[in-house]
């Protein structure tokens, strides 16, 4: 029933948005760690194209997302580093300063277009000549000055993938993503079925179809086309990522906050190839959105629930297709909400832990320190009670390290008294004592 409740509620999201958007064909798709695929489509694809699931439409600057996991499994291979110069890696006539971290997340400052007038005249330059006009294009703000979009920095992060593998950037990203995780329905080039895309007149019901072409040099940032389901599927591996294909620790990264859109306001982050959209509380969506002329796509994911979604839709001026993951993410967490994993017993703490467990103080605050699931782990007291803990590793008989939550990286030092009993402990080089004390070394 909870599931029934859940697709109803998240088709009637679809519904409203294609009727009071006005968009000629809307697909969306939600896909699940703990549940079936749903799928839900809307409208017409155009002329004698019927809609189904399996019908395309270009996602645009989702394309991004696939690009630059491709440079975070490179670097992970040793191919790279993300604070290499561009010039190291690729034979470029000018920006070669540019590091790969900058470009992935949009803080190089270059231009974001490839020189010339290109949506004039819908005349894409190729690889070869979008690398060879770099010459041309401007860097119109100092690097790391703030955050500006930049397809032409995605466009030569594709093509450096390529030439260090040996192939073009539809070659490697079939080869290394589409085909490992069966996303059979997402191709460089359009595959029938697809959608028309259509610009939707602003005063009347009147809708004009808009041209497909390629994107040519600068496909690694906006080429793709792809099914709902397949994008859906594509943010569940954002959120609970296959190992095999990208390690959850590479993925962990790509969703570090290195930037903000927008510095007065701080709506939404960028980290590594992807955007993050906090929605209040500790819920984050992370995804990425898309525009071509007569297309728009919004595909997220909320990882802590495992669970991704995507809208896709035919028309350009239909901005609410955007926003409609985030409203999908919520919906069908709310109507069907992931099973509670039952509580078990576990083993007790080590004899050499064990009396550091229970409640310390530090820099005047309370902690409680707890063994579980084979860790220890640290709770401030007054903190809310959806924060992560921070978790240790062990490394030593009386040294731990943070590995996750307050204080991560730092080191957990262990004071034992004769017996052996842990008495005081440093934390990031902090006294953490079981009375509250003040910092005045004359009162220890």
């Amino acid at each position: 029933m909870a599931e029934q409740d859940a697709a109803t509620a998240c088709e009637r999201i679809v519904a409203t948005l294609q009727a009071e958007e006005r968009v000629p064909a809307v697909s969306a798709a939600i896909a699940r760690a703990d549940r079936p695929l749903w799928a839900y489509q809307v409208g017409t694809a155009g002329s004698e194209t019927p809609l189904d699931a399996r019908t395309q439409f270009r996602i645009g600057s989702v394309t991004k997302t696939f690009t630059a996991a491709l440079v975070l499994q490179l670097r992970d291979q040793g191919m790279l580093g993300l604070d290499d110069p561009l010039s190291v890696h690729l034979d470029v006539p000018a920006h070669g300063s540019m590091t790969i971290r900058g470009m992935l997340s949009h803080t190089t400052g270059l231009q974001r277009e490839p020189a010339g007038n290109i949506w004039d005249t819908l005349d894409v330059p190729d690889a070869g000549q979008v690398i060879h006009d770099l010459a041309r294009a401007e860097a119109v703000l100092a690097p790391s000055r703030r955050w500006h979009y930049s397809n032409l920095a995605y466009a030569l992060l594709g093509h450096l993938a390529g030439r260090k593998l040996g192939g073009t950037w539809e070659e490697v990203l079939t080869d290394r993503f589409l085909t490992p995780l069966g996303l059979a329905d997402t191709t460089v080039a359009p595959r029938a079925p697809y959608a028309q895309g259509y610009l939707v007149e602003a005063y009347s019901d009147h809708v004009r179809p808009e041209p497909e072409f390629p994107m040519g040099g600068v496909a690694p940032a906006a080429q793709i086309w792809s099914t709902a389901a397949d994008m859906a599927k594509w943010a569940l591996f954002l959120a609970d990522p296959d190992p095999a294909v990208l390690a959850q620790g590479t993925v962990d990264e790509m969703c570090q906050p290195l930037t903000v859109t927008d510095p007065e306001q701080w709506v939404a982050g960028w980290g590594l190839g992807l955007i993050l959209v906090p929605q209040g509380g500790r819920v984050m969506h992370v995804g990425h959105e898309g525009a071509m002329p007569g297309f728009l796509a919004g595909v997220y994911c909320r990882r802590g629930q495992k669970i991704g979604a995507a809208a896709l839709g035919s028309s350009t001026t239909a901005g609410a297709v955007c926003a409609a993951p985030h409203k999908l993410l919520a919906a069908s967490l709310e109507h069907d909400p992931r099973a509670v994993e039952p509580w078990t017993p576990g083993e007790p703490a080590p004899d050499a832990f064990a009396s550091a467990l229970g409640r310390w103080w530090s820099e005047g605050s309370e902690f409680v320190f707890s063994w579980r699931s084979g860790h220890m782990e640290a709770r401030a007291v007054a903190a809310a009670a959806d924060r992560p803990p921070a978790v240790f590793a062990v490394e030593g008989a009386d040294l731990l390290r943070v590995v996750s939550g307050r204080e991560t990286g730092e080191r957990l030092e262990l004071t034992r008294d004769a017996a052996g009993t842990i008495v005081q402990m440093r934390w990031a080089t902090y006294r953490v004592t079981r009375d509250q004390q003040t910092f005045d070394p004359e009162t220890w």
